[in-house]
């Protein structure tokens, strides 16, 4: 058998599914909700919520990843801390494992949770 130099056209090429970017994506924000930190490095304080990752969807073109993630977190918190964490480590990892460019991280906040309700969802946080 001999050594031949195939050029990168002739080779074929991988397709990566749009489900396996999707769970990417949804692993990379628990673990960012996870370590969340705020600006100046200290802890959120806020405790983790069970399931944050309630739904993902993924729009996947050639080498580029558009994706939307909807989230449950906990309130009182700095919102806008977590959702830098989520769309940097989303970005990240879906670029390390999946080899794509992540030009769009839409997140939804379905729901937030507070500890104040201990259990009652209808009760109103002052």
């Amino acid at each position: 058998m001999t050594d031949v130099q195939v050029s990168a056209g002739e080779r074929g090429a991988i397709r990566i599914a749009d489900r396996v970017v999707a769970k990417v994506a949804a692993q990379a924000a628990r673990e960012a909700l996870r370590g969340a930190r705020e600006e100046d490095g200290r802890p959120t304080g806020v405790p983790p919520v069970r399931g944050p990752v309630r739904r993902t969807a993924v729009t996947v073109r050639e080498r580029t990843a558009r994706v939307r993630i909807g989230l449950e977190l906990g309130y009182p918190s700095n919102i806008g801390a977590q959702c830098g964490a989520v769309r940097r480590r989303v970005i990240s990892r879906v670029g390390e494992l999946v080899g794509m460019d992540v030009p769009d991280v839409a997140l939804d906040i379905e729901r937030l949770h507070s500890a104040q309700l201990k259990g009652d969802s209808s009760g109103r946080v002052t």
